[in-house]
Order: structure tokens, then sequence, then C-alpha cells
């Protein structure tokens, strides 16, 4: 018998390479066949439950990083509350309607003008299903845990008329009316958009300072040559001005240059600022006045002398730029309108939906495209001699978020819900909202604070149709009985019902209305904006299955829902039942390449899952995820996947080890207590239990990239640069069935499974492997619960004492690299350590009751006092290290080197420890030792 076959080395069928591409498919098929998620849902019937809301992602092509990071962290949450104690159902969604449907098929050669509104209705509805499909098979990819056979998709029947009785709950409330305001509108789109549905960009405009000249001063101003200079960053909107307005607490000075015979008025604080822009060289001051004294001052327009325009009041005029006095044109902005609004100005909007001025603008400018028309404002400007500056200016600038094209502010009639009604109640409500980043409080709070009403009416067909009808005489009708009538239609037939049918076939059988007395009726063309789609969700889905919970636990998305689902969620929710829909609120950043750019197919730095899948597994993406901090923006390539690749690589072996030198444990018979286990077992059965609860709290705080952290940490440094090592010099070498390998095996057993539950949320294809290999009684480990915290007697003290023992372990390793730098010794077997200690740490060594040689990886120690330390010792704080090389042969067996090998006539090459294990253990081993 070989004296290797003496040797209890780990042997694991658990493979060292994952395979992850191959084999996750594998693990995917296995969980579906055998129902897991459906298992774990029904496990865990009657537990307090925790519902995490998906907000639904747009039906409209492949996942991008952006989507894995948002799907994988919910999941890591909903499966960690699995295994909590919590049942936690997961039901995905989609978002189907909407303008970029309708534009893929416009790219796809649908000509939506050619076939009837409902034909184009069902090619929009089928694009969207086979999206729907495509993301699903995507999203199942990535290993996320869903009701994937039943999602919740905005396009269906049950959904739709969900929205329509919250629209009419809203209506019922004197929430929704009808009004003419500037609403963000799209030409590109030729629609209006919700503030969800901007973006903003830096852009530089053409800016215009121009005099207005006065031609009513109220006893104020002299009329004779004197001009109001106002300042425009829109020069084609001139044609709609209506008025100028300015502060009333600023000083306005009435100021004259030099060889001019005109006079100017503009803000006190910018005369010195303009008169340089204007090239004035000398300017004369000739009166000083507050702006309130300027209210209702009439100026003459520069392009239409016969419409006079009046001085007004308002709060949003700034100093930063321009001259305090701002042009002013109701139809082209929420302020102008609202301080238009107050005196009675005429609502001007000579601009139509494609961005193309009128004939309301005048013959110079009608059929012109709006960005075009600066230009003529400003030439028209320049020859009536009012224009006095023409310079660009930068600013921010609202975009449509689909077609990347600039919008315009534009007063249309348009369908609102009104937030201000409800303000307080809705602000109410978010105090009692739990948020992470806390920050995202402040941030939602002064978004609903701050914002207007919304704007809910869309000027296209892929949607849910306002169910609004109209009488003879024009009036519009939102009566319960009509909407919950058009729902229970809609719930039977989908919403293609109200563009199939006439609006008398829309209404109950036999309606009535004073504002129709002939029995006429017409019905609302325009549809709701999606944001109300997906906002109503509460209803559609959480309040609609009855193992779902409203308000939710929990809605997680990016940063830019807090105007968008998080915001509109919130207000139909408040405005339905006067309550949030969600308890917590968790947003993440967005994910950009690896030098901080946003990810687009233009600058070529895309950088999919399904590419990182192929090459290198999702179990790589998750575990990612895990690393990050997602609550700002995330950087991301493919050198960072390889560096996670590294990290797997190092959970995998780790893992791979525990399970090697536990093969002929079983924990039924095998298992020692813990008051029986060695020192060392002691002290690494404390750390796995410390390790388990920080993980668990971090769960509970959702903290992922911190979980990540510790875990690195514990197996970098408590198992694979000390536990692991040491237990080399036992599992391998003590007899197969000794006290003090069974020890041991008893800690790497429970090391080995604690870890594999707890990596599940975020590496779930991989513990599932592992869990084969474990002797537990679940078949899954997705159907276990998480690892117990156990506490012990002393064990403070025996993690203070093993704590400070590291430390000396760190003094004797800087001292054995130095010997290995000097070429005195290899590997740390090789050395012998004279130990020089005080009284107190030889104390704290005899109290640890452990082999201090074995725990140093060293073959000779000896303790010697502090006091007697030589000058070639290494000296550190209560301890000196003099390191020599060991006396002795090499023992075959236990590597170390020993002088009393050979001591055995049976086995000559051993040492006596090794010689006596075997005596005792392997009597065929002693039998062929005396045959020879």
């Amino acid at each position: 018998m070989r004296v290797k076959d003496t040797l209890n080395l780990g042997k694991t069928k658990f493979p060292m390479r994952g395979n992850l591409p191959v084999r996750e498919v594998e693990r995917q098929q296995e969980w579906e066949e055998n129902k897991i998620y459906e298992k774990r849902q029904k496990l865990n019937e009657g537990k307090p439950s925790f519902v995490l809301h998906d907000g639904p992602p747009y039906a409209n092509g492949n996942i991008h990083m952006g989507h894995a990071l948002n799907k994988i962290s919910k999941d890591i949450i909903v499966r960690s509350k699995s295994m909590m104690g919590f049942r936690a159902p997961y039901v995905p969604g989609w978002d189907t309607h909407g303008l970029p449907i309708e534009q893929q098929l416009k790219k796809a050669g649908v000509d939506r003008k050619s076939m009837s509104v409902n034909d184009f209705r069902e090619k929009c509805r089928e694009y969207a299903l086979k999206q729907v499909d495509k993301q699903r098979k995507d999203f199942k990819r990535l290993g996320v845990a869903a009701e994937w056979n039943r999602p919740y998709v905005s396009l269906d029947p049950s959904f739709e008329a969900h929205e329509i009785r919250v629209f009419g709950k809203m209506a019922e409330k004197g929430l929704i009316y009808k009004g003419k305001k500037p609403v963000f509108w799209s030409w590109s789109s030729e629609s209006a958009l919700a503030e969800a549905e901007v973006e903003y960009h830096d852009v530089t405009s053409p800016s215009a300072f121009y005099g207005e000249k006065v031609i009513d001063g109220r006893g104020v101003l002299d009329e004779d040559e004197t001009y109001m200079v106002v300042w425009t960053t829109t020069p084609w909107t001139i044609p709609g001005s209506e008025g100028i307005t300015i502060d009333a607490g600023f000083d306005y000075a009435v100021v004259q240059p030099e060889g001019d015979e005109k006079k100017y008025v503009l803000a006190a604080e910018l005369v010195d600022q303009n008169a340089e822009l204007f090239g004035w060289q000398k300017v004369q001051v000739l009166k000083t006045v507050k702006g309130s004294e300027l209210e209702n001052v009439l100026t003459e327009h520069p392009f239409y002398p016969e419409r006079k325009l009046v001085t007004m009041l308002g709060d949003f005029v700034t100093l930063d730029a321009g001259t305090g006095l701002v042009h002013t044109a109701p139809g082209f902005g929420e302020d102008d309108f609202n301080v238009g609004q107050q005196y009675g100005l005429d609502i001007v909007v000579p601009v139509d939906d494609k961005g193309y001025l009128t004939a309301e603008a005048g013959p110079d400018f009608e059929g012109v495209f709006y960005d075009d028309a600066n230009q003529i404002s400003l030439d028209k400007l320049e020859k009536a001699g009012l224009l006095l500056r023409e310079m660009d200016y930068e600013h921010s600038y609202p975009f449509d978020w689909r077609t990347k094209k600039p919008i315009i502010f534009r007063a249309t009639p348009q369908w609102f819900a009104s937030v201000d009604k409800i303000r307080q109640q809705i602000l109410d409500q978010i105090d009692g909202v739990k948020f992470f980043p806390d920050w995202g409080q402040k941030r939602l709070y002064n978004m609903i604070h701050d914002r207007g009403d919304w704007v809910i009416s869309r000027q296209r067909v892929w949607g849910v149709p306002l169910p609004i009808f109209y009488g003879e005489d024009g009036e519009a009708i939102m009566e319960p009985e009509t909407i919950d009538h058009v729902a229970e239609l809609v719930a039977k037939y989908g919403s293609n019902v109200w563009f199939e049918r006439d609006a008398k076939d829309l209404l109950p059988e036999g309606y009535t209305n004073e504002h129709s007395p002939h029995g006429k009726f017409t019905k609302e063309t325009d549809i709701m904006d999606v944001w109300f789609d997906s906002g109503s969700s509460h209803q559609g889905v959480l309040a609609d299955r009855d193992y779902l919970t409203y308000p939710a636990d929990m809605y997680l998305e990016g940063s830019d829902q807090y105007r968008g689902w998080f915001n509109s969620s919130l207000i139909t929710s408040v405005a339905f039942s006067g309550k949030a829909p969600y308890k917590q609120v968790l947003s993440q950043g967005f994910t950009l390449d690896g030098k901080g750019r946003k990810m687009s197919k233009s600058l070529g730095n895309t950088i999919v899952p399904e590419k990182v899948i192929k090459q290198m597994g999702a179990e790589i993406i998750r575990l990612w995820v895990s690393s990050v901090d997602s609550s700002a923006d995330v950087r991301v390539s493919m050198g960072s996947f390889q560096q996670i690749s590294e990290s797997y690589r190092k959970i995998r072996n780790t893992i791979r080890f525990l399970l090697a030198n536990t093969t002929d444990f079983d924990p039924e018979t095998d298992q020692v207590p813990y008051q029986e286990l060695e020192s060392i077992d002691k002290y690494m059965q404390v750390r796995i239990n410390h390790f388990t609860k920080d993980v668990l709290d971090d769960y509970a705080k959702y903290d992922f990239m911190n979980i990540y952290k510790r875990l690195i940490n514990f197996i970098t440094i408590d198992l694979s640069a000390f536990y692991l090592d040491v237990a080399k010099d036992i599992v391998y070498i003590e007899a197969a069935d000794s006290h003090k390998r069974r020890s041991m095996q008893t800690v790497l057993y429970d090391v080995a499974v604690r870890l594999t539950k707890l990596l599940t949320p975020i590496i779930p294809h991989t513990t599932e492997e592992i869990w084969k290999y474990l002797k537990e009684p679940e078949e899954f480990v997705q159907l276990a619960e998480m690892p117990a915290v156990d506490h012990f007697d002393g064990e403070a003290k025996l993690l203070a004492n093993w704590e400070e023992f590291m430390k000396i372990r760190s003094h004797v390793f800087k001292s054995l690299e130095v010997a290995r730098d000097q070429k005195l010794i290899g590997k740390s077997f090789e050395a012998h350590v004279d130990l020089y200690v005080t009284d107190s740490v030889r104390q704290l060594l005899d109290d640890l009751d452990t082999d201090v040689r074995q725990a140093l990886i060293v073959s000779g120690l000896d303790l010697k006092d502090f006091s007697k330390a030589s000058e070639t010792a290494d000296k550190f704080d209560k301890v000196a290290v003099q390191v020599t090389h060991a006396a002795g042969e090499v023992c075959p067996r236990c590597r170390m080197i020993k002088k009393d090998v050979g001591q055995d006539a049976h086995f000559p090459e051993l040492c006596q420890n090794c010689a006596s294990i075997v005596t005792e253990n392997y009597p065929e081993a002693v039998a062929e030792g005396l045959e020879k």
C-alpha cells in the first residue's frame, strides 16, 4: 500500500470549470420541468408576504444591460425574501402601447393610412406580443424566477378595463378636465408628451435683445422714443407675443446711450452688462423705478403695430441672464400662459402639429418650419431697427425621448389630470414611503411639489381610449354609468371595441343625457398617455390578483422613474384610493460604458447581455450586478466581466475544496457538537455565523455590493488564506474517523451549506449544481431556507482571542516572507520558528487550546521568553520572531521536516506521527511493511 493511499486527500466529482453557457440552460430546463417557482410559492403559503411589483419594460427589441441590472436586482431580492420566510410572488409585466411601436411598423413598411384604425391596431398588437416573447426569453435566460406563464401586459383587456376604471374614479372626483394650455408638443411625433417622455440636452439657440416701443407709459414712462428692452431665446415665437413680463421687486432703469435719441428700459442691475453687449460707450441713467410701477405699460408689437403688448408682473423673471424683461407668448410656455391668464391675454398659437407656422403668424412666416423662422424674426427686427444684439445662448432644452428631436411648447386643447387638487394629499403619502437611497424621498417630493397638471391625452391610435363621449352641444360626458359600461365592454372585447363601434353602441342601452336631446353622441378620438397605462398597474395587477398585495412592498426601477412610473403610479393611486401604491422605492442609476458614456449603437459602445452570456454565462452578469453600486450610474465593459469571472472562479474553487474534503462526511452520524469542536474549528464556526448574520442583514437592506465584498473577503482571507490552508494539515493527514478530522469536517460542511444557501439569490445556477453534492434534505437549494444564525456560550471571548492570535500570525508571516526572500526557506513547512512572547501572549496561546505550530503551518515551533529574544530576531509588539531552516528530513506524507523521520522500522520514510496514524488506522499497510 502506497504512502499516499493513507492520505485523506479530498476528491470530488464537482467540476473545476463551470461551463456556464451550456450548463445554465440545462439547469433552467430542470427548474421548469420540476416547477421550482411554483413549489417555492406553495412552500411559502401562509407566510408574511413581500410583493415586489415589476415596472413594465417597453416591449421593443432585445434587452440591454440596463434591463439585466434591473431584472437581476429584482430577482435577487425576490429569491432572498423567499428563502427568508416571506411569500414573495413575482409577476413580470410589459408596457405595450404607444408611439414607438407605431414607428416600428412604419419602418417595417406598414402604411397606416392605407388601412383601417382597427387593422393598424391589430398590427401593433401582433408586433408588441412578439416583442414580449423575445424579451421574456432573454429575461428567463438570465435565470430570473417569475410567473412567466401569466405575466401582466398592458394590452390585456382586463388591464385596460382597470385603467379605464382608474380614469373613471378620477373623473368622478373632478380631477379630469379639458383645457388649452401649453404642453410639451412633439412635432416629430405629432402628439403631446408628458414630462416623463421628455429628456434634456444642452443646445445652442439664437437669442435676441430687441426694443418694443412704449405707446402708453401710464405716467411712469415717456412715450417719446422710449423702448422696453426685451430678451428671448426663441425668436420664432415673437409672432405669438402678447406681452412683457417683469418682476415687481426689481429696480428698472431708463437709460439713454450717448449719441442715441432713443431711451431704453432694462433692469438696473444689468445696465453695465448689457451696455457692453450692445456696444454703448457711455450711458446716462435718466431715472430708476420699481417693477411694480411699470405694470400695465403698453408697447407696440415689433411686427404688428396694431397689436398692443401689456407689461405684466411675474415671479419667473431672473437677473442671471437677459435684461430683466421677458418676451411673453402665452401659447408657447407654461409661465407665459399662467401670467397671461392673470392678465386676460389671448392665447395665440400660430404653429401647426408638424411645427410649421400658420397664416396667423403673418405672410412672412406662413408655412415656415419653426426653427427656420428664427432667422426671419431676427431679419425683421434688424430691418425695423429694433435689434440691439443677436447672440448664441447655450442652455438645456427638452427633447422627445423617443424620436430624439427637440420639442416645442404649444398650447392645444388637451385632457388633463389635476395634480393641484390632490397635491398635498400626494405629498403626505410620500412621507410614509421608505426610499433607497434615502435622497429619493426628497427628489420625488420636489417633483410632485413643483409639477403642473398632467396632460393625459395623446393624438395617436395605439393605446387605451379616453372613455369620453360628447353631447350634441359639444359638452363632454364622463359619468360613472358610461365609464363603467365602457370598462365592462373593454374587459370583454379589448380596447379595440372603442374603435370598432359607434358611440351609441358603446353607451348603456337606453342611455339619455340632457346634452343630447336627439340621442346623438360622438366619442373622443385621443388615447391615454402610456404613463397612465403603466401608472394604473396598481389596480390592473396588484389589486386584481388576490395573491398580490396593494400597496406593493416595493417598486424598483431606474432613477429616471422619479418623473416616470414612480410619479404616475403615485398620482393615480392617491387619486383612486388615497394611498401610495408602494411602501418602499428603490432606484438605480444607468449603465454606462467604461468611459462613462451612455451606451448607444451610434457610438458602437453597447454591451448586450446575450454576448456576455454566450462567452461567460449569465452567472457572471448576476455576480456583476451584486458587485456594483447601482444607486449611482454604473460603468460596464467586457473587462468588468473578466474581473468578475476571476471572482467567480475563486468562489467555485473554494467550494470545490469544501466539497472535496467532506465527501466521506455524513452530517447525520459524523457531526461534532460545538462544545466538542477543536478550538480553531469553534473559531471558524463563530466566524461563519457572524458572516451569515451580516449577509442576511445586507439582503434585508438590499445592499448587494456589501454582500459581494463580504463574500470575497471571507473566501479570500478567512478561508483560503487561513482556515483551508490549515485544513490540509488535518483533513489530509489525520485518520479518517479521528475526532480532529471530524471536527474540522463538521465546520467545512457547515460553511459549504451556508455559502450555498446565501449565494443562491445571486448565482442560483451554480448553487443548484453545488447542492447535488451536499447531503441536505431539500432536492433543490431554492426550496431551502436561509441558514439560521447560531450563538454560542463564550463566543465573544473566543473570537477576541483568535483575532489577537491573527495579529501574532501576521507578524510570523512577515518574518517567514523575509526568510523566503533571503533564500533561507522555500515553503513555510521548511521553517522552524522561535517565537519569543510576553507572559500575556503566552497566556493567550494557552487559552486558545490549539496546536499553534499547526495554525502557523511551520514544521517546528518553540515558545520562548520575550526578554531573551536574540539580536537577529524580528521585533514586533509583544512578540519577536526568529526563523531558521527546520532540521531533519521531509516526511512525504505530511510534508513537514521532522527529526524523527525513519524511527518506525515498519515505515522508515515517515515521521513518527504519520507512522502512528498509519499503524493505527491502516493495518493492511502494516502487514505489507512486515512482509517487506
